[in-house]
């Protein structure tokens, strides 16, 4: 469910979330858009011998996937990204489903910026984190 918010509709420990379903054909969709064909993320063989012994997700997809939930969600449309930073703790795999949680930390109302923290978690358990800077639309 997509929602907006203009920045004086919104509260400090404000939270959203959305899940996003890590399957096959995301991550191919990603790999071509990114142009980041690395073998652990497609090839099957190839990431079986490596380190993760089976293929993972992009990194830069959850952060993809948090911005998605920025976009549409908390603050949502309108929003402008202005920065983002991540902190991968573990490796998200194919038929994993992902939980993007935002919750706002910190409200600048002459700036418009909005400070959020950012988490992925799959099985309850955090995937990777972060913070998220954006500029919240604001009435006209």
């Amino acid at each position: 469910m997509s929602q907006s918010f203009y920045l004086d509709e919104l509260s400090i420990d404000q939270t959203a979330s959305r899940v996003f379903t890590v399957d096959d054909a995301a991550i191919a969709a990603f790999a071509d858009v990114s142009t980041d064909h690395n073998p652990v993320h497609v090839d099957e063989a190839f990431a079986a011998a490596s380190p993760f012994k089976g293929r993972i997700a992009h990194g830069m997809l959850m952060g993809a996937y948090i911005s998605a939930t920025l976009a549409s969600d908390l603050p949502g449309r309108g929003a402008i990204y202005v920065s983002q930073s991540l902190n991968f703790k573990r490796a998200v795999r194919p038929g994993d489903e992902a939980t993007v949680i935002v919750t706002i930390t910190a409200i600048d109302l002459k700036s418009g910026h909005v400070t959020l923290s950012t988490v992925v978690k799959v099985r309850n358990k955090t995937f990777v984190d972060g913070t998220a800077v954006v500029i919240a639309p604001k009435r006209l």
